[in-house]
């Protein structure tokens, strides 16, 4: 099939159906060419309904995931954004077609080189990749206007929260198998903060976020 019909049908019979209405987030999941992000050897399945796997045990979030997270932080053209799980590069290239600046961290130096090089290849300016821990963000990182994790943890990061800015969102999937939720928290405040859990789904953990303490009785 060739790749901009399994493009359209990716965005009509998975993308729309999972309640991504948004126009600018279609027309960006037509134009970014998901193909030129997954590994040579998966080219054939850029567009399936399935994480694709990455170096290193590491896999893309499955497209429609990718679209639903994109819609619900409806990231605005001023703002600044963090990812941490860079991957492919992939989401980090949505980001950046939508942000003004994005920095992705990425643990795995395979997988940061890996997202630097389709992220050039794709012309982006805006993105930075670093290869980095992205559960020990120092200070000096500053503030951002969205975060988002591109994986699963046990726990909203506390740490993360103070990065963002008011009116600031994090996006997470969290939770455990079999059940996690894609959680959206937002800073109102200085001290005050808003979350809403929204939809359900499984995904792969994020490296280097601790687990919550479990109780057994």
């Amino acid at each position: 099939m060739h790749p901009n019909q399994a493009r359209f049908n990716m965005i009509e019979q998975q993308i729309r159906p999972w309640n991504v209405l948004d126009l600018q987030v279609l027309e960006l999941l037509d134009n970014v060419h998901r193909d030129e992000f997954v590994p040579a050897a998966h080219k054939s399945l850029a567009f399936a309904d399935l994480e694709i796997p990455l170096p290193a045990g590491q896999c893309m979030l499955a497209p429609r995931l990718e679209a639903r997270l994109l819609q619900d932080l409806a990231v605005q053209s001023h703002e600044s954004v963090l990812e941490i799980g860079a991957g492919s590069g992939f989401m980090a290239a949505l980001l950046a077609h939508r942000a003004r600046q994005v920095l992705t961290l990425e643990i795995v130096p395979e997988l940061a080189a890996f997202a630097r090089s389709n992220l050039a290849q794709a012309g982006l300016n805006n993105v930075t990749v670093r290869e980095a821990d992205g559960s020990k963000l120092g200070a000096s990182e500053g503030k951002f206007d969205v975060i988002l994790l591109s994986g699963s943890v046990g726990q909203i990061p506390q740490d993360l929260l103070k990065h963002l800015t008011i009116g600031g969102r994090l996006g997470a999937i969290v939770g455990d198998d079999p059940v996690m939720n894609c959680t959206i928290v937002t800073r109102t405040s200085e001290t005050d903060f808003r979350t809403v859990a929204t939809w359900e789904t499984v995904v792969q953990r994020l490296q280097g976020f601790a687990e919550p303490e479990r109780f057994q009785f």
